[in-house]
């Protein structure tokens, strides 16, 4: 156990590091730095390296938005393989859905168990 927990702690720290690399770096906007790494989840993951870095580090690499990525990217292959065409359409929010419903789900019970207020 302790050398899955060190796996995904090197593999995850990869990818924040790289993440934080390109803030300090580059003058790019953080919803661009946001979008690229799950674009480069997609990319990792159509050319068939993402899916063996996933099974190496586990939470490492399926919790950042690259695992993001891949979730959609896999889910899509797995839809198109099924259905056809309209898997294309489909397959990525089949795949997200149960993330994506906890996001939802946990946000508006804080927005509920929470008053909400102005910056100063």
């Amino acid at each position: 156990m302790l050398t899955d927990v060190l796996k995904a702690f090197i593999v995850g720290g990869a990818l924040c590091a790289a993440g934080q690399l390109l803030i300090d770096r580059t003058k790019l906007t953080p919803a661009r730095i946001l979008t690229g790494f799950v674009v480069a989840g997609v990319i990792l993951s159509a050319v068939g390296i993402y899916g063996p870095l996933a099974e190496f580090a586990g939470a490492g690499a399926t919790v950042p938005l690259t695992g993001f990525g891949h979730l959609l990217a896999e889910g899509v292959r797995e839809a198109v393989d099924e259905k056809g065409f309209a898997g294309v359409f489909t397959g990525g929010l089949t795949a997200a859905a149960g993330g994506l419903t906890a996001a939802l789900a946990f946000g508006l019970t804080a927005a509920a168990c929470f008053r909400q207020r102005d910056k100063d």
